[in-house]
């Protein structure tokens, strides 16, 4: 079996009498892009410095292909982007990136030089100089250049304009084709979109759901405006909320659209209109039914 590029194990972590982390497990292979969700304070972070190695767990473990994170074999493994990165004011980028890649052990000089024109950062200026989005731009081209087995992405692209946010796109889907695995934390929902297969939601240091994003959008709801409707559509299997309109009806339902076909089928309908619901409205309802439950 393949070992995984990314393992946590009943990961668990107390500061005090707070619990950041409870029982988190997951598992990510090689090669495989997930984003890691969840509001400020949910884990995250927390997460991802256990697995640095630079906080230990109170129980559990987290593996970087099959080594204990905080090993030389898992450090030398992986590589880092935080959402705010900062640097050595006194140093180029230059020689940031020096650093950067001395740490780690290697680089690959032709895709370094290449990602330093793609990210349009001059390396040349002191990093005092640098805006956000340029020491962004250094802890990017240190990460890719590296060519870790596994990639921990923290909010990578704050401070990035949208031009750069496709370029970080594009190199982690290059990553991810050559068997590199990347764990994306990320505000931008859409980004987590584009780029990931699973996503990991956290609430209050547990796992409240681990799918792809496909099976997500099978249980979201998905909204239809139908111009030309008259009958009653409340008792409508899988209807879960519904209002007239000047012309007919919005409706709302969860589940298969099947029943409310049916249904459509016996209506003197006009015109139809859908909307699927997006991956923030997916992830808001999952932390509303965790909210419920407390």
């Amino acid at each position: 079996m393949t070992v995984p590029a990314l393992a946590l194990e009943h990961l668990t972590k107390h500061f005090g009498a707070t619990v950041a982390l409870d029982d988190v497990s997951l598992e990510i292979a090689p090669g495989e892009v997930v984003g890691f969700l969840g509001p400020n304070g949910a884990g995250k972070s927390t997460a991802l410095r256990v697995a640095l190695g630079l906080l230990r767990p109170t129980s559990g473990a987290v593996r970087v292909m099959g080594h204990a994170a905080g090993t030389a074999e898992a450090r030398a493994r992986l590589a880092y982007v935080p959402g705010d990165v900062a640097l050595w004011p006194r140093l180029s980028g230059e020689e940031s990136l020096t650093l950067l890649e001395g740490l780690h052990g290697g680089v690959d000089a032709a895709y370094r030089a290449r990602l330093i024109d793609e990210f349009d950062v001059d390396v040349h200026k002191r990093v005092r100089a640098y805006s956000k989005g340029n020491r962004q731009k250094i802890a990017l081209v240190a990460a890719f250049a590296s060519r870790a087995d596994v990639l921990l992405l923290d909010e990578p692209t704050s401070g990035l304009d949208p031009l750069m946010e496709r370029v970080f796109r594009e190199c982690v889907s290059e990553a991810a084709a050559r068997g590199q695995t990347v764990l994306l934390s990320s505000h931008i929902l859409s980004e987590v979109e584009q780029m990931c297969a699973r996503v990991a939601m956290i609430r209050s240091g547990r796992l409240v759901r681990v799918a792809t994003i496909d099976e997500l959008r099978e249980h979201a709801s998905v909204e239809f405006d139908v111009a030309g409707v008259s009958g009653d559509v409340s008792e409508v299997a899988g209807v879960t909320r519904w209002e007239r309109t000047s012309d007919g009806v919005k409706v709302t339902i969860t589940g298969s659209p099947v029943p409310l076909l049916h249904f459509l089928a016996t209506q003197p309908v006009t015109a139809v209109r859908t909307r699927e619901a997006s991956l923030e409205e997916i992830f808001l309802s999952y932390y509303d039914v965790a909210e419920t439950r407390g």
